[in-house]
């Protein structure tokens, strides 16, 4: 990442509200979404009445269909204490949209994302003098893979190539950066090659920007064994992104906060910039919910913060405003973590991590 570029005001405010206490996410937009029983009309509204795929499930295209509701779930968390609200914009690249036909609407997409929650944002600060409200323009995956083959038969088959990651990158990401968003966040990073093809992207935007934002990094630990899908332990991942100089990176999906626990307090040990963690609501049920209650969530985010872990906590799939509400008080008295001094040794990655001192 760019060093030479000036900084965005959003870096020093956001620096003072990590140095000052522990940070608060939000949690999960789809979770939201899925609590407004929207249908296939609610999706399509008045313009895209005649599109010829079904648009139900495709939660971005919302913030031009249904603005109104998400700006309203926004609202909610910063109600429950969230400092810091993502644009819902999680599936907004090229190559997600392609698969509902709306690969044109992408800079839309993330416009009235960006939108959406910068209004709510401004609304929770009129309301409350003094307080600030944060919007981080969300960068998901994408449905694609650089690292890994979809065909079992063709292993050295890709259905994605580090150029169409780089400008679906690049398109979404300037796009948020012109809407105003205060940071960008890689979020829910399967595949560390993914996550350099954005952080790649993102050096381009912050030039034709002519300034940089903070960017926060949060990788998935897919299950016990403590990788990513990709492969990399968490120590091997942080050494592979730790050259953008990240302003946070942290851990969020696929696992409840106590499996996570391990990989939170490696991840708190290792990085030389703050650290985050938002886990799911607990495992997904048989059903594909999630039965983790807002005091539950509260109390292992809590043991992280008293430990601590964390410099900002928030919440994954499952999630909700109640259970937003519950974890700040339960880290609200917790000091954030103090970044430790950096070492410097040469520090190598594969699928492991080698520190060379």
């Amino acid at each position: 990442m760019s060093s030479t570029l000036p900084e965005s005001p959003s870096f020093a405010a956001l620096r003072a509200l990590f140095d000052q206490r522990i940070a608060i996410l939000d949690g999960a937009m789809g979770t939201m979404i899925q609590g407004c029983s929207l249908t296939e009309a609610h999706f399509r509204g008045d313009r895209f009445g005649s599109h010829t795929r079904d648009l139900q499930g495709n939660n971005d295209l919302l913030g031009i269909t249904r603005p109104e509701v998400i700006e309203r779930i926004h609202a909610e968390y910063f109600a429950a204490g969230a400092d810091l609200v993502e644009t819902n914009t999680f599936n907004a690249n090229a190559l997600s949209q392609a698969d509902y036909d709306t690969v044109s609407l992408v800079p839309e997409i993330n416009a009235a994302a960006a939108a959406a929650a910068l209004r709510a944002a401004r609304k929770t600060e009129a309301a409350f003098p003094g307080r600030r409200c944060f919007v981080a323009g969300a960068l998901g995956p994408t449905s694609r893979t650089l690292s890994l083959s979809p065909d079992v038969n063709r292993p050295d088959f890709r259905a994605v190539t580090w150029d169409q990651l780089v400008a679906a990158y690049t398109e979404q990401g300037r796009t948020l950066v012109a809407a105003g968003v205060d940071a960008i966040l890689i979020e829910t990073i399967f595949d560390t090659l993914n996550a350099k093809a954005a952080l790649f992207a993102l050096d381009d935007v912050f030039a034709g920007a002519g300034q940089r934002l903070p960017v926060m990094i949060s990788v998935t630990i897919t299950d016990n064994s403590g990788r990513t899908l990709s492969g990399q332990t968490v120590e091997a991942f942080y050494a592979s992104i730790a050259h953008a100089q990240p302003f946070s990176v942290g851990i969020n999906c696929a696992l409840g906060g106590r499996a996570m626990r391990p990989y939170v307090e490696e991840l708190s040990r290792l990085a030389s910039c703050y650290v985050t963690c938002y886990p799911n609501a607990g495992l997904p049920n048989a059903f594909g919910g999630y039965d983790e209650t807002p005091e539950q969530m509260a109390g292992v985010l809590g043991e992280f913060a008293a430990n601590g872990w964390l410099n900002l906590v928030g919440g994954c799939c499952g999630s909700t405003p109640a259970h937003i509400a519950a974890i700040a008080a339960a880290v609200r008295n917790c000091p954030p973590r103090v970044i430790p001094a950096a070492t410097h040794h040469l520090r190598l990655s594969g699928l492991e991590a080698l520190t060379v001192a």
